[in-house]
């Protein structure tokens, strides 16, 4: 597939994905790059996600990079004026404003690279990330693969002692391979308590 980036002012690129998909070992694969092209370059991650470390960007492969953590959007839009690659880890986390800030932050000319999980434990639509797709001059859903039967994985699976985590549960719960699994849409399992919802808003 060929790519042609706009000629002048900036883009918004999205990663997207279930867990384990390599999601933020391509953002900084491409923000790696850029600072090698002498662009000045800056990545933003949740302040809540210290899941292998309170500052960097880390994938579960093991790739680094320094990032700012922040505790909200307009934190984000303040510390990145001056950069002209801008990315976002774990986008899913931020709030809906998350949308006009890229918008804004890519109009006044900035490269943006926002990355996360398209899909919660659900299979559901998670948060800002939809939007974001709409609006972004390029997307990539990447795929994992099925801890179950080693096909290609779309979705993610929360895990509570062993089993599919209750639907109602919390949708933001920050882990890692001992809560979550990469699953393929036919592995991928309903919490324990999905029937019974179904079944109550149906009545």
């Amino acid at each position: 597939m060929i790519r042609i980036p706009p000629q002048r002012g900036g883009w918004l690129e999205v990663i997207c994905g279930p867990m384990f998909s390599g999601k933020s070992e391509e953002m900084i694969r491409r923000l790696r790059r850029a600072e090698i092209a002498g662009q000045r370059v800056v990545i933003f991650k949740p302040r809540i996600d210290d899941r292998f470390d309170a500052a960097d960007v880390v994938s579960h492969a093991g790739a680094r990079m320094r990032a700012v953590p922040v505790s909200s959007v307009a934190e984000l839009v303040a510390r990145a004026q001056g950069f002209e690659v801008v990315g976002i880890d774990e986008v899913q986390f931020f709030e809906h404003p998350v949308v006009s800030a890229s918008l804004e932050l890519a109009e006044g000319g900035a490269r943006v690279v926002a990355a996360g999980l398209d899909q919660d434990f659900r299979r559901l639509p998670f948060g800002p990330i939809p939007e974001l797709l709409s609006h972004a001059e390029f997307v990539d859903k990447l795929q994992a693969v099925c801890h179950r039967c080693g096909g290609p994985a779309t979705t993610t699976q929360r895990l509570v002692a062993g089993k599919p985590a209750p639907y109602s549960g919390e949708t933001v719960l920050v882990g890692a391979a001992e809560q979550y699994e990469a699953r393929c849409r036919d592995c991928h399992e309903p919490g324990t308590d999905a029937a019974a919802l179904g079944a109550s808003a149906a009545a």
